[in-house]
């Protein structure tokens, strides 16, 4: 049956870069480390979890300007130098930032989709395609703010990564109910009320994950708790509501920076290029080629032998 995996690409070369030694170089010593280990990924999952479609999930704006001029401290942490008039710069090391071009080549001799929107992080990128396709979904990632994409119904699913590749979840409705007691359909209201530090939103001053949950429990949506703060009628606490009305700016713009936008135009899974099928010709010589000059040795034979299995 076909089935589409979504890779949170980022996500994962971050963790080869951190997972596999930086001994591992290429002659001229630049390393190799993060290229191998997403090639062995890659190798590994859509066989494991029967994907017969994939998308590598690109950020072409790892910290777009809307989301900045919503809540200006959104990743801030992240930026590597404030430049007047210049786009902001990640923190990334200078090991991984030398491979990420050379991931993009393989990736591209390898036929694998990459897919990215201007002004849009991944997250959107695997919001859109999660939300419209007619295919089961798996997303892959180690980002909590793709939680709020499962959906039982429509047969999407998170391939976690945060304990390691070895110890990969499938969540499903049920498993964020099991972790967080709030469903899939409210992640995203649940972590603007939390805050989320890695991605520089503070949440609101004294709800953390327990309020947040039984709040939403009772209310439903973000919309809905906040309609109970004004009605002097609903059985909303003084604190709860003096805690929300002090967050009031925040909970204006939050939401639109929590949750992923679900309909950029991006290309159809048959437009990029997304089934999975064997390498051949030109681009199988150019692959083995550089699986020597750019020592990949066993992770380029590990791809082709698996997507061999695609024809």
């Amino acid at each position: 049956m076909p089935r589409l995996m979504l890779l949170d690409t980022a996500s994962l070369y971050f963790r080869a870069f951190y997972g596999v030694p930086d001994t591992i170089r290429r002659a001229d010593g630049t390393p190799v480390n993060a290229v191998r280990g997403l090639l062995d990924m890659i190798a590994r999952l859509p066989a494991d979890y029967d994907a017969t479609h994939l998308v590598a999930c690109w950020d072409d704006d790892w910290r777009p300007q809307w989301r900045v001029d919503l809540i200006p401290g959104y990743k801030s942490h992240r930026v590597a130098e404030e430049v007047a008039g210049a786009p902001d710069v990640e923190v990334v090391p200078d090991a991984l930032e030398a491979q990420i071009p050379m991931i993009r080549r393989v990736l591209g001799l390898a036929g694998i989709a990459i897919v990215g929107a201007a002004g849009h992080e991944a997250d959107d990128v695997v919001g859109t395609y999660a939300s419209h396709a007619a295919l089961p979904v798996d997303v892959v990632t180690g980002d909590r703010d793709l939680f709020q994409v499962i959906d039982d119904a429509r047969e999407v699913r998170v391939i976690y990564t945060a304990r390691g590749m070895k110890n990969l979840e499938v969540l499903t409705d049920a498993a964020i109910v099991g972790k967080y007691r709030v469903l899939p359909g409210q992640y995203a209201d649940y972590a603007t009320l939390r805050g989320d530090t890695s991605d520089g939103l503070p949440g609101v001053a004294g709800i953390g994950e327990k309020t947040a949950a039984s709040l939403l429990g009772e209310y439903g949506t973000l919309d809905g708790l906040l309609a109970a703060a004004t009605d002097p009628g609903s059985g909303l606490s003084a604190s709860v509501r003096s805690k929300l009305a002090a967050a009031a700016g925040y909970l204006a713009v939050a939401p639109a920076v929590v949750k992923v936008v679900r309909d950029l135009e991006l290309p159809t899974l048959e437009q990029a290029g997304a089934q999975l099928h064997p390498v051949v010709g030109s681009a199988r010589a150019e692959l083995e080629r550089l699986a020597g000059e750019w020592n990949l040795g066993g992770s380029v034979r590990r791809l082709l032998e698996a997507l061999d299995l695609r024809r």
